[in-house]
């Protein structure tokens, strides 16, 4: 397979490219725009390390992994963490997509399970070790989870870059 040539233009990733459209409908990576497909940062970063992607600017110049990775962090500050939980997630074969209508970074697909015959089944917070999360906080997420009818998913990235899950549940008693 050829790679998908995009463009970061602002803080988006754009392709039109028959590649695209076809990682699209065999992997689900990226969002269906008008033509194109849009991608998340830390997907067009997974994309790239896996030796799918070409990213160039706005002026059809090719961007270095270094200058990619230097663009992102500048977009969102909290792109290495993100980018730590969406790999993983992704290696261990779930489908991530965006949740920020839900007020969350990310939702999650079970393994086997189609986007569009079914619906996500949680939302997840990926958050650094060294961060600290206020009851309040904690009680939104949850909230955010349980309106959706999702179950939360906490992702704790630790300093050696591995990533722990914590998954909660409201029960009824």
């Amino acid at each position: 397979m050829q790679k998908i040539k995009a463009t970061l233009i602002s803080e988006r990733v754009t392709s039109n490219t028959a590649e695209a459209q076809n990682l699209f409908a065999t992997s689900r990576f990226g969002e269906k725009l008008d033509d194109k497909i849009l991608y998340s940062l830390p997907e067009a970063l997974f994309l790239l390390n896996e030796k799918k992607m070409e990213i160039y600017d706005h002026r059809d110049k090719k961007l270095t992994q270094k200058e990619i990775l230097n663009k992102f962090q500048k977009i969102d500050k909290k792109f290495k963490t993100k980018y730590l939980v969406f790999k993983d997630l992704r290696q261990k074969g779930y489908i991530v997509k965006t949740a920020l209508k839900f007020g969350a970074e990310f939702r999650v697909y079970e393994k086997g399970k189609k986007m569009e015959e079914s619906h996500s089944k949680w939302i997840c917070f990926p958050v650094s070790e060294n961060s600290s999360l206020t009851w309040q906080e904690f009680s939104a997420k949850n909230r955010v989870a349980h309106s959706t009818k999702k179950n939360l998913l906490i992702a704790i990235t630790d300093e050696e870059a591995d990533v722990s899950y914590y998954e909660i549940k409201w029960t009824r008693t």
